[in-house]
């Protein structure tokens, strides 16, 4: 099977605001960057985004160590929270409804399209590529003439 190690990040500027994604990919044969802007979106909707970006850019089914400095991301998957939204049809333990569906049902998706092992890393803190996923996401929320719209945001 492919082994790829993936560093993802998101960033808003303002929450909501104008946001972006940058991903890293590093295969033994290849590294590669992604990202892209969006003009009105939120925090964890763009670290969410940048991992199912990462995910849709492989080509066949990969073990994949992916590093994201978003506890939200790690946590929903890693302890189940996003699998058990979905059986209870997106509500919370709390009964009030889960945010960033369409995010997380293709999240999920992808999921088990790869074996992947989820690992957080605190951000900001010299991890050579999850700095750099912070810069590509942060160019991008900057970058207005190249924003996407979020279809998915609702404010």
């Amino acid at each position: 099977m492919h082994e790829v190690t993936i560093y993802t990040d998101g960033s808003c500027l303002g929450n909501p605001g104008p946001g972006g994604i940058g991903v890293v990919l590093i295969s033994e044969l290849k590294q590669k960057e992604i990202s892209a802007g969006y003009r009105l979106t939120t925090n964890n909707r763009m670290e969410l985004l940048a991992v199912i970006r990462a995910l849709e850019a492989l080509r066949t089914r990969s073990k994949v160590n992916l590093y994201t400095d978003s506890s939200y991301v790690v946590n929903a998957l890693t302890k189940g929270w996003a699998v058990k939204w979905k059986q209870n049809n997106w509500k919370l333990s709390s009964k009030k409804t889960a945010k960033n569906i369409d995010l997380w049902k293709i999240l999920l998706d992808l999921d088990g399209s790869h074996d992947i092992t989820y690992h957080w890393v605190k951000g900001h803190a010299g991890n050579v590529n999850n700095e750099r996923c912070d810069e590509l996401a942060r160019e991008a929320a900057y970058a207005e003439s190249h924003w996407n719209e979020d279809t998915g945001f609702d404010s």
